[in-house]
């Protein structure tokens, strides 16, 4: 029998998975709220911009922290991570994928982003909208960035098929930006996106 996750969204890409062998973050980066990280035993990182890393949380924080094995986060010790690789953290079974940071214009930027599934059930694509490469059950997926539109957020979960997929990547929307988002994907999705508010759970 599968155990029960529990999935809880905080601020920007920020989230807590928690089952009974240890609780699992995500991307905890300098927007996200620092409850997110109590009592954490491991954290993936995407890649290395600081809305999805926070160096100061994290120095003192005394866990293992995943990261791409070439991210450039100066001052953290963490555990490099190559794309095909597979390892456990926190009890969590993980999977990285992608590869690249998607780019805003000009080839920039150009960073390693490395895609997240856990227990081949949930997936964290970071700064990307590469898709996974088997179902998912759960799909995070960004509202928006400067790499991306509306339309590629619908799409990608339209091309994934998840059970649900839940919002993440939107710190920077007010109220009446995130409204719309969440209208668009609502409707266009086929019934399976929901948007959590920072600090609720799944």
């Amino acid at each position: 029998m599968l155990t029960r996750v529990r999935i809880t969204k905080y601020a920007h890409s920020c989230v807590r998975l928690e089952h009974d062998g240890g609780t699992l973050v995500i991307d905890p980066g300098v927007w996200s709220e620092p409850e997110a990280l109590a009592d954490a035993d491991a954290v993936l990182v995407t890649h290395e911009h600081d809305d999805h890393v926070d160096l100061l949380r994290l120095k003192g924080l005394g866990v293992p922290v995943h990261a791409p094995k070439s991210a450039r986060i100066q001052g953290l010790d963490f555990i490099g991570v190559d794309v095909g690789e597979e390892f456990t953290a926190a009890g969590f079974r993980v999977t990285a994928q992608g590869g690249r940071h998607a780019l805003i214009y000009a080839g920039l930027p150009d960073c390693a982003n490395l895609a997240y599934l856990v227990d081949d059930r949930l997936y964290h694509p970071g700064d990307s909208l590469h898709r996974p490469d088997r179902p998912v059950e759960t799909l995070l997926v960004p509202l928006q960035g400067s790499w991306m539109k509306t339309d590629e957020a619908i799409d990608f979960v339209r091309a994934v098929e998840p059970e649900r997929a839940y919002g993440i990547h939107d710190g920077q929307i007010n109220e009446r930006g995130l409204s719309s988002l969440n209208g668009w994907l609502t409707d266009e999705c086929g019934g399976r996106y929901r948007w959590l508010a920072p600090g609720s759970s799944a």
